[in-house]
């Protein structure tokens, strides 16, 4: 337990150890996002337009992450309107994914630019965290929580049916671009901590948690911030206490803890659902709350 502390008083450490925080916060609510749209592949898509991005920036001399989260975001606002599209968003991503490694590779052949020094960045490390990358993250957290907490109503119509959404009078088009941009751009913004492989530990595992544990799109988030939380800052003190890289640490530790959500008894869920109701009189749940059920 010295060893813990002794670490956790380096610099670099508690950069890290801040940024994985406010990813916890911030990245998980990201993952319901991806989870609802169906786009699970978005981030082997946004992989490939980062790698553009840093491509571009080794060349034009800027930092290549940032030119990454910028490409990251032009993509995302790039595919909205594909969304209505008989194939919808997954063929979107697949198209921009196609596209994206092809342009990257030929930027890369063209210009004489390292492609291993690129390919390297991809990979990600947690300890190398800036202070540029955590004020990143806490803008990019700072956004997702306002999009989510001023919209979550017109959000959960529009997770669940678009065309219901339409309806009902939400402007689905303005509000699935900023979905795809925010999405997109925090998928850049995880690449840096864990590395594109790793994504998943940051976003889309907290998410599947809690889609096993919530009832509602609002429980929902708040399990997988949860999740998110326990799952970042129990993988890094383990990673740090066994001395093993960190980001593998974190995934197989988001991973146990969303498998053990698949454990739960689908009727354990029902029986609290039913018992917290009965604490507030039996009032029903609205059909928009529990729409996320399954």
């Amino acid at each position: 337990m010295d060893h813990l502390f002794d670490l956790l008083t380096l610099p670099a450490v508690q950069r890290s150890g801040i940024g994985l925080l406010i990813a916890a916060v911030g990245l998980p609510i990201v993952g319901v996002f991806i989870i609802g749209l169906d786009i699970i592949a978005v981030r082997f898509a946004m992989m490939h337009v980062a790698l553009l991005g840093i491509a571009v920036g080794l060349l034009t001399g800027l930092d290549p992450m940032l030119c990454g989260l910028a490409a990251c975001a032009l993509a995302g606002a790039g595919v909205a309107p594909l969304a209505r599209r008989p194939t919808g968003l997954p063929g979107a991503m697949g198209l921009l994914m196609t596209f994206a490694i092809a342009a990257a590779l030929l930027v890369l052949s063209v210009s004489g630019v390292n492609a291993t020094g690129a390919f390297e960045l991809l990979w990600g490390s947690i300890l190398a965290t800036r202070e540029i990358d955590l004020v990143v993250l806490g803008v990019l957290t700072v956004l997702v929580h306002v999009l989510f907490w001023r919209w979550r109503r017109q959000l959960a119509l529009l997770l669940f049916d678009r065309e219901l959404a339409l309806c009902s009078g939400v402007a689905a088009g303005p509000l699935l671009l900023a979905l795809l941009v925010v999405v997109a751009v925090a998928i850049g913004a995880s690449i840096r901590l864990t590395g594109a492989l790793l994504v998943d530990a940051l976003t889309i595992l907290p998410a599947l948690g809690a889609r096993n544990l919530g009832r509602s799109l609002r429980s929902m988030v708040l399990w997988a911030v949860a999740l998110g939380v326990l799952g970042n800052g129990g993988g890094f003190a383990v990673a740090l206490l066994l001395d093993q890289p960190p980001g593998p640490v974190l995934v197989l530790v988001a991973g146990t803890l969303t498998l053990l959500t698949y454990l739960i008894p689908e009727g354990a869920h029902d029986a609290i659902d039913t018992g917290r109701r009965a604490d507030r009189g039996g009032d029903p749940v609205p059909i928009v709350q529990r729409m996320w059920q399954h």
